[in-house]
């Protein structure tokens, strides 16, 4: 009687040993997911940072050509590529030079989760955005029609916002819909490898 009393004691010593311990592994187990999962989110976002930078660079290089060699509507055309990808390159060094800073382990899950959806929700808002220049690329592209002093300059830059909109509308849906898929997966994932066997614990606390 009494070795069957000892027997369940320790059982349920040890049922309390491993539910403790399960309570302390657990977040450290959780932070170092999180920041794997983050160092994949960052490593996306930078290569389509250095999509970006490339696009604007071959923009720059052919927007200078052309706006020296070209005339009418085709000059402003190349001027408005050089002029609008000159953003584009500040933009993806700026987020390049920022995400290489970044301390990923001085970041708490929540944190990381935070950063991680902001930069889907950016890239949401920027296709409506992209949207909105597109159908401003066409709008110019009317009012040449009704221009006599600008038509050129109206025609050219519509024509260039429209393609620089239209690239920017891809680029931000692609970018914006692989990271949501990653954030998806991830949280699936360690949803299920995270929680613990509520039913083992209680079969040893019953034995």
């Amino acid at each position: 009687m009494k070795d069957g009393k000892s027997h369940n004691l320790l059982n349920t010593k040890f049922a309390i040993f491993l539910v403790s311990l399960l309570i302390i592994l657990l977040p450290a187990y959780g932070q170092e997911e999180h920041r794997e999962f983050y160092s994949k989110s960052l490593r996306t976002t930078n290569t389509g940072m250095y999509i970006l930078g490339g696009w604007a660079i071959a923009n720059i290089a052919s927007g200078a050509y052309g706006w020296s060699r070209s005339g009418g509507d085709t000059k402003y055309f190349h001027q408005m590529n050089l002029f609008w990808n000159t953003v584009n390159l500040s933009i993806a060094g700026y987020a390049l030079y920022s995400n290489f800073r970044l301390d990923i382990t001085a970041m708490d899950p929540d944190e990381i989760m935070e950063s991680h959806t902001r930069t889907e929700r950016i890239l949401f808002i920027n296709t409506a955005l992209n949207v909105g220049y597109i159908g401003g690329g066409f709008l110019m592209r009317h009012l040449a029609g009704r221009s006599s002093n600008h038509r050129d300059l109206l025609k050219g830059y519509g024509n260039s916002v429209i393609m620089q909109g239209g690239f920017l509308l891809l680029f931000d849906l692609a970018l914006y819909g692989i990271l949501r898929t990653q954030r998806i997966e991830f949280l699936e994932n360690v949803n299920v490898a995270i929680s613990p066997d509520i039913s083992t614990v209680r079969l040893l606390i019953i034995i």
